[in-house]
């Protein structure tokens, strides 16, 4: 009997990031990515979204390493804080390996790790296991498929890709190679990208964003141009770049990760700006608009990154007027619209023109639509599969892709978050589930629960009510109060009756309980939760959160 593998999702499954898998042989570990999500609107206060790491931190003993399949914030971004807890080395392309480094050393982490770089089609042994990097086209450099050899065949991860024909670097999907694995060991078991799969058709290559680009900046000569588009997107800055240059432009960055991904994707010779181009944003002050070209962060509208600072009128090195074009060269994560709408807003009202995905060509996607997930099941054809990275419309939709092309439905397993699914002699069947919840990280790990979240939501929809009582426990008698103090639940200054009356109907609770047997301050605690809460409900048909204080005098 061959040893079993078991495959742990930690996320990405039934969620737009958080990526994380671990698989498991011969009682040792290897950690597929280990990604962020960024906070949605129900998220109040929250800064970034992690994988639960307790599965990981309760067998930090079986840890081999983290192979990386590319060097997005949802593949990479929670290394950073895994490191704290333990010690690991990391594997992927330089260049994926580079990205993943620069929030490593911002966290002060590097002695922590091991950078272990790997090129296309290298193999790899890591514990009982073998991992084979095959190349693949993303919106992101140099990333990459994974095979990897196991006792029980060959799992072949995907990685985030699309079949993108014409790629700006030139750098093809290697499907003759993933073909060939395919004819020769088979694919026992299948992870594919599930993004686009609701999304019919084939997306479109990046190289044709190009054209679009350069059509833009020549019906805007004699304009600032400033371009917006993430700072991992080295192909898509390489076009605008290529645009710009062509019509006489220098280049200016703005926003700490641009830089920082610029100066790293020259340094590999996958950027190619020359240099005398290639100017400091301080330099562009005073400078001819129509012969700048600025290169900007904040393409999701996040709060103080360098597009929103300009929209506000807050950037201190861009003022943003009427003789400037503003190009977003993306699309919004779900979630994210509003945040994109008040931006786009911002600019317009400082008298810019803007240009969106909406009324121009200025976006292309880096995942796979339907027609290639089919061409991708069709050609690696694997006896099971389990769609991943998306939301469940997505890996429903992922399944049904399969089904169309010939995989028996029952071998295809839609599963999410904190399930387990285990290779062996028997077949690929789900195994047991593991704690998956989300790591909420406000300023420092783990210092934020679900209830904390609750509590926010109550406070940012219906208010607090704070009530303060001074009590003499000898003489059971209140001395001073009660005091009622609101924040979001009604305006103070116009509705001090409202106050009083409140404060009324609590000093009578907290009088009859002073006249009972016992005294305790979290009995008197609950008398006024219950008599301020009751109040409050029956006035006013809210529910703020009830904050009762009590003071012994």
């Amino acid at each position: 009997m061959a040893d079993p593998v078991t495959v742990t999702f930690l996320g990405g499954l039934g969620e737009i990031g958080r990526n994380c898998a671990v698989i498991e042989c011969r009682d040792e570990m290897v950690l597929l990515d280990c990604g962020l999500m960024f906070p949605g609107q129900d998220m109040p206060g929250i800064d970034l979204v992690l994988p639960d790491f307790t599965f990981i931190l309760e067998n930090r003993h079986k840890l081999k390493g983290v192979v990386l399949t590319h060097g997005h914030e949802d593949h990479v971004g929670g290394l950073a804080y895994l490191l704290r807890e333990v010690s690991l080395p990391l594997y992927g392309s330089p260049f994926t390996l580079g990205l993943a480094r620069n929030r490593i050393e911002e966290a002060g982490l590097l002695g922590r790790t091991q950078f272990i770089p790997v090129q296309d089609g290298d193999r790899l042994p890591i514990g009982p296991l073998e991992f084979e990097f095959i190349p693949v086209t993303h919106s992101v450099p140099s990333g990459h498929a994974v095979a990897v050899r196991t006792p029980q065949g060959v799992l072949l991860h995907s990685g985030d890709f699309k079949l993108d024909t014409t790629p700006v670097d030139g750098r093809l999907c290697d499907l003759a190679r993933i073909g060939a694995i395919a004819d020769g060991e088979g694919v026992r078991l299948l992870l594919s990208d599930s993004t686009n799969a609701d999304e019919s058709g084939w997306s479109r290559s990046e190289s044709q964003v190009g054209s679009v680009l350069y059509d833009l900046f020549h019906d805007h000569r004699g304009r600032r141009i400033v371009t917006v588009c993430f700072s991992s997107h080295i192909h898509r800055v390489q076009q605008i770049a290529d645009a710009a240059i062509e019509q006489g432009r220098v280049v200016a960055t703005l926003g700490m990760s641009m830089r920082k991904n610029v100066k790293l994707a020259r340094s590999m010779g996958l950027l190619h700006i020359p240099a005398d181009r290639l100017v400091d944003i301080e330099q562009t002050q005073g400078m001819d608009p129509g012969k700048v070209c600025v290169i900007s962060t904040g393409s999701q509208g996040e709060p103080y990154s360098a597009l929103a600072l300009m929209a506000s009128g807050e950037s201190r090195f861009i003022k943003i007027g009427p003789d400037d074009t503003v190009i977003l060269s993306s699309s919004p994560i779900p979630g994210n619209e509003s945040n994109v709408n008040k931006v786009m807003n911002g600019l317009m009202r400082l008298g810019a023109k803007v240009v969106h995905s909406g009324i121009a060509d200025v976006h292309a996607t880096g995942h796979a639509r339907a027609e290639e997930l089919k061409l991708y099941l069709n050609l690696t054809r694997p006896r099971f599969m389990v769609p991943v990275h998306g939301e469940p419309r997505h890996l429903r939709a992922h399944a049904q892709l399969a089904s169309q092309v010939g995989v028996d439905l029952s071998r295809v397993l839609v599963c999410e978050d904190g399930d387990q699914v285990v290779m062996s002699d028997r077949g690929v069947m789900r195994g047991d589930r593991v704690r998956a919840g989300h790591l909420y990280v406000d300023g420092i790990v783990g210092d934020v629960g679900r209830g904390v979240l609750r509590d926010r939501r109550v406070l940012a929809e219906e208010g607090v009510v704070v009530v303060i009582v001074a009590i003499d426990v000898q003489e059971r008698a209140i001395v001073t109060g009660p005091e009622v103090i609101t924040r979001g639940w009604v305006y103070a200054p116009e509705a001090e009756e409202l106050l009083d009356e409140a404060a009324d109907v609590v000093r009578r609770e907290v009088d009859k309980a002073l006249g009972g047997d016992t005294v305790e301050l979290d009995v008197l605690q609950q008398v006024i939760r219950r008599a301020a809460g009751r109040f409050v409900n029956e006035r006013t048909r809210r529910k703020p959160m009830i904050v009762p204080v009590v003071m012994e005098s």
